[in-house]
């Protein structure tokens, strides 16, 4: 049976990504594990490791396979990055992303990349389960096991890497389900078996070492044996009919890893009541022993035990990847009928869920009908305020959305949820004051941003405001962070032989093109196909033939206008 691309390609990454963890590692009793270091630096430099972690990213936004949503990053990354904080390297590069798949999952790829399936978030329970499914994988990370499987398969691992990119890119040109495995066909035996007898002690390790980092970072260590445990129930013969994961039935959740999930959580948790009060945490000694996180503000609240607030906050995330990741009419039903017919559903999190899936299915109205009670006893939410403007912008009440987008903005200046938001309603209906005011919101975003939807609506903002030439560049840097590198280069080059660049404009570009020549050479060097380069070399294609899902502004001239809608 064929599958379709998106269902296919999120399991050969997992598979390929478990297959990495090839290498030996010896079970250690301590609850404090040594470093075992590794030699594999001189087969991939952790910069080679992030350019594959972040080219896999980009791939994967290509086919719309991740939840890019500003909400949900913050809170995925600040998440991460708190365990991230309590580990043994809290100066390795980490980032932390959603995928859109329904499957119970989890995987680490190279560079520090942690991906979560929307699916394995929304059947945790609270945030200390979330939690040590993240430090389970920041543990993989840390213990050196990716690296220490590229030294033991020699240039095996770093082959399957770049096969992985090209199992990716031709799902990207095909329609055919069959397109990516065929890539992987030749490849991914090289390592597979001798992958089984490994991949359990490597799994055992990074459970170790995960509830460490979880007690670390204030979680409730016995949250990762629990989980495992309603893993175990799930794989268990008539448990609901549940879709048992793919890679917990090569690696399955034993009763002895059960087991000793149990035991280092209570040695564990007598420590945690020895510990004294507060942080334990010095703002200066943080800054000297750590290296900067774009995600964290405050420092100083990352060893604090969760709060009540937080925990509200993972509530409403949960549900809020349930509908981002999903079908938003499906979505109204399930939320409507649950509400209906079953006892204990009715919760904040879940009425703000069914909120969020009216909106996104067009019924703003109702949305607003089922936020309101929500923001009376929650007045200060910005998940919540932020929702109701969304509720009323969609229901058509324009002034009124634009007075909270206001108001939240000036709360919380440079929260990208916010502007994000904020900048698109003044787009949309604005004039072109309010569109250069759009324009100024998203710019200070942009240092750290890698999220395309930021960058085409900074590109949109910006040609309503009358300045073509950034609109015309963040269009190239959206299609380049949408998986799209050969439309960006394109879009840069044809920016550059426009008569009316100034001499800082035309650096900025210069530099761009300098700075995405070598990775387009590499691509056309290894016939590597992109939706936009399908038979893996370039094509200049005339401006109105660009027809991709996600074709920005291509061709934009001194005289062209850029639609809003391509």
């Amino acid at each position: 049976m064929t599958m379709a691309p998106r269902r296919l390609l999120p399991r050969l990454l997992t598979a390929l990504i478990s297959t990495a963890l090839a290498c030996p590692a010896g079970a250690q009793n301590d609850v404090r594990l040594p470093d075992l270091g590794s030699s594999a630096n001189a087969l991939i430099s952790p910069q080679e490791a992030q350019d594959y972690g972040a080219s896999m990213l980009r791939q994967m936004r290509a086919l719309d396979m991740v939840v890019d949503d500003p909400l949900l990053d913050d809170y995925v990354n600040d998440l991460g990055y708190r365990l991230v904080a309590s580990s043994d390297k809290p100066k390795d590069h980490f980032a932390f992303f959603i995928v859109k798949d329904p499957e119970i999952n989890a995987f680490a790829a190279p560079g520090g990349y942690i991906a979560v399936n929307s699916g394995l978030l929304t059947i945790t329970q609270n945030e200390s389960e979330l939690a040590g499914v993240i430090a389970h994988e920041i543990g993989h990370i840390t213990q050196s096991h990716l690296q220490r499987a590229f030294e033991d398969s020699k240039k095996d691992a770093p082959l399957m890497a770049l096969v992985l990119l090209g199992a990716i890119a031709a799902g990207a040109g095909s329609h055919s389900g069959d397109a990516p495995m065929a890539v992987l066909a030749g490849g991914q035996g090289l390592l597979a078996q001798k992958s089984i007898n490994f991949t359990r002690k490597d799994e055992i390790e990074a459970d170790r070492v995960g509830i460490q980092t979880l007690a670390n970072a204030g979680f409730d260590p016995n949250a990762m044996a629990g989980f495992f445990q309603r893993m175990e129930d799930a794989m268990s013969a008539g448990a609901g009919g549940l879709d048992v994961p793919a890679l917990l039935q090569t690696h399955p959740v034993t009763t002895m890893r059960i087991s000793d999930a149990k035991a280092r959580a209570a040695t564990l948790v007598a420590a945690q009541k020895l510990r004294p009060s507060g942080t334990g945490i010095d703002k200066l000694q943080w800054q000297r022993s750590t290296a900067p996180i774009a995600f964290v503000k405050d420092p100083t609240t990352l060893l604090l035990a969760p709060r009540t607030g937080s925990a509200n906050t993972y509530a409403l995330m949960r549900e809020r990847t349930r509908v981002l990741a999903g079908d938003a009419l499906k979505q109204t039903i399930y939320y409507s009928s649950s509400l209906q017919n079953q006892r204990g559903f009715d919760t904040p999190a879940n009425r703000y869920g069914y909120a969020l899936a009216l909106t996104r299915s067009g019924r703003g109205a109702q949305a607003i009908e089922q936020l309101q009670p929500l923001l009376q006893s929650a007045p200060d939410s910005l998940i919540l305020r932020l929702a109701l403007a969304d509720a009323r912008l969609q229901a058509g009440q324009h002034a009124a959305a634009l007075t909270i987008y206001s108001a939240l903005n000036t709360q919380s200046p440079r929260n990208r949820a916010v502007a994000l938001a904020y900048a698109k309603a003044l787009t949309a209906d604005g004039d072109k004051d309010q569109a250069r005011l759009a324009a100024n919101l998203l710019r200070p975003l942009l240092d750290n941003a890698s999220e395309p939807e930021i960058y085409s609506t900074y590109a949109r903002a910006s040609d309503k405001a009358g300045d073509s030439v950034r609109a015309g560049e963040a269009f190239a840097d959206a299609s380049y962070y949408a998986g799209r590198p050969f439309d960006a280069m394109e879009q840069l080059k044809r920016l550059l032989k426009r008569d009316d660049l100034d001499y800082y404009a035309r650096v900025r570009i210069q530099a761009r093109i300098a700075e995405l020549t070598p990775l387009v050479l590499e691509l056309h060097k290894r016939k590597i196909q992109t939706e936009d380069n399908p038979d893996g070399r370039q094509q200049l294609r005339p401006a109105d033939s660009c027809n991709g899902r996600l074709c920005f502004g291509i061709g934009a001239g001194p005289t062209d206008t850029i639609d809003p809608q391509r």
